[in-house]
């Protein structure tokens, strides 16, 4: 990502689709197409592991680092490839536009699922693409599929409230659980082969046009995963596996208490003994599916945020050194070129831009905040940008710029805003201002949230830090991309010199 370019931050769940949710198939290869028309290099989306109700359908908050989110899985796509019959998936129920409904699309895909299976089961040509997928992905897949069973056997429950056999492994009361569960487990190993074929299918569609993925890393993992339950070593857990301390930051600019994620904390210790397998191998398959992948929370491999397990905000925590010179330099000498982006937001302080820096990696800037402090300083001001790192107008986190100006700039934020653009303007009009600030600026690299291309305002905002319900739910509308957008977008590109280099 060293010389100019630019591409869109829109996660998988936010395209248009017919079924209620984004998904892997005509419209992610559409929205690909785009891209290319547009003159664009990236495309950068949320993580794509599984998502679930209990925790609103967030894509950090996952029952699995390594499984795939398989309500993304493309019901066209399943017909295409004779998994479905197409008057199965005709009677599509009436979802909401603009916004996803995952109650309703799971509900929806479950049945899809079921027959899809039921047909693969009983037809065994072509189970050769499956058994190799099955074999090729064993270390993980197993795990998965036996845990995601458990968890709708015993009714959604918290894994430390299973009996303690299942609790605590017994390897006896394990193979039998996996005897009575065998359907269910199969079931989810099928889905996740069929989102692997999906997936590279995009991939190489990607490929084709010149398009690259960049993806996403949370620094954090769910406590209530496959990888806690199955690893409970590498978590800092009491005697009755559950966590003694949980993740989080203190206050800053998205929350004044400080955002507690209540994710379990790695026992580095034990993460060190083994060399560091566990992250390494986390990191190679997420590098398998994408180009670059972002680190969300990089500063936690410098230093985290650790507040005792119970607290009722992250107020009262303390910075406890993480081993992350030693994990980037094992990666260094297994990964080409370390395709890596550090998310470097919220309090950084200088041990962790020195190791951004000894790496080398890209860093985050966001122009949206060089106008919440005094931008003369700012490092997400135009004036104070390095090459090496990539420029947002907003993130997933922000409202969008529109939104933002209409409704929570302060009176001392819209003034440094007008004075450093030179003028007044609208709400509507400062998403293209800033578009184009971003794009001629020196940064290597722009990402710009479809949002803000779009000029939506506050409505289409992704996430709320801090909030626990009603994220994650915004789609595109149909036809909201018009030509005129998407030949502004590639005047632009070229005006600044950062159309691809076929």
């Amino acid at each position: 990502m060293n010389r100019r370019g630019s591409g869109i931050l829109l996660h998988i769940t936010s395209l248009f689709s017919g079924f209620g949710i984004g998904d892997l198939g005509p419209s992610a290869c559409r929205f690909v197409d785009f891209l290319s028309d547009s003159k664009q290099r990236y495309w950068q989306i949320l993580p794509v592991n599984p998502t679930s109700p209990e925790y609103d359908n967030s894509p950090y908050q996952s029952r699995s680092t390594f499984a795939f989110n398989t309500n993304l899985i493309s019901p066209e796509c399943m017909v295409k490839d004779g998994f479905l019959h197409e008057s199965e998936v005709s009677g599509v129920p009436k979802f909401p536009h603009g916004s996803v409904d995952f109650d309703a699309v799971i509900r929806f895909k479950e049945k899809l699922f079921s027959l899809a299976y039921e047909r693969f089961r009983q037809d065994q040509t072509g189970r050769a693409g499956y058994d190799e997928f099955c074999r090729n992905n064993a270390w993980w897949l197993e795990d998965f599929a036996f845990f995601v069973s458990l968890h709708r056997h015993y009714k959604g429950s918290l894994w430390s409230t299973w009996p303690d056999a299942i609790k605590y492994r017994d390897p006896t009361a394990l193979n039998a659980m996996r005897h009575d569960l065998k359907k269910n487990i199969d079931t989810e190993k099928f889905l996740q082969y069929i989102f692997s074929r999906q997936w590279q299918a995009l991939r190489n569609y990607c490929i084709k046009k010149g398009i690259r993925l960049i993806g996403d890393i949370p620094m954090f993992v769910n406590y209530d995963s496959a990888d806690v339950w199955t690893h409970p070593e590498l978590f800092r857990l009491d005697d009755n596996l559950n966590p003694l301390v949980v993740a989080g930051v203190p206050p800053d600019y998205f929350s004044r208490t400080g955002q507690l994620w209540k994710n379990p904390i790695y026992c580095w210790e034990e993460h060190e003994r083994t060399g560091f397998s566990w992250w390494i191998q986390r990191i190679e398959h997420a590098l398998s599916l994408v180009d670059y992948t972002r680190i969300d929370h990089f500063r936690g491999l410098v230093a985290y945020w650790e507040v005792p397990a119970g607290a009722d905000n992250a107020m009262h925590g303390r910075w406890v050194p993480a081993p992350g010179e030693k994990l980037l330099t094992l990666l260094k000498n297994r990964v080409a070129g370390l395709p890596l982006i550090a998310e470097d937001l919220g309090v950084i302080t200088p041990d962790v831009s020195d190791l951004i820096d000894r790496f080398d990696l890209p860093g985050m800037r966001v122009l949206l905040f060089a106008f919440t402090d005094e931008h003369s300083v700012s490092p997400h001001a135009l004036h104070n940008l390095k090459k090496n790192c990539i420029l947002y107008t907003g993130t997933h986190d922000n409202s969008p710029v529109r939104g933002w100006l209409e409704s929570e700039a302060t009176t001392a934020e819209k003034q440094r805003l007008f004075r450093y653009i030179g003028q007044e303007i609208s709400a509507e009009q400062l998403p293209a201002v800033l578009i184009r600030l971003a794009m001629m600026s020196v940064a290597d690299t722009v990402i710009i949230p479809m949002q803000d291309l779009l000029s939506l305002g506050a409505e289409s905002r992704m996430n709320r830090p801090g909030t626990d319900t009603g994220n994650w739910k915004w789609r595109l509308e149909k036809d909201l991309v018009s030509l005129t957008v998407i030949e502004n977008l590639a005047d632009m590109t070229d005006i600044y010199g950062r159309t691809p280099i076929t």
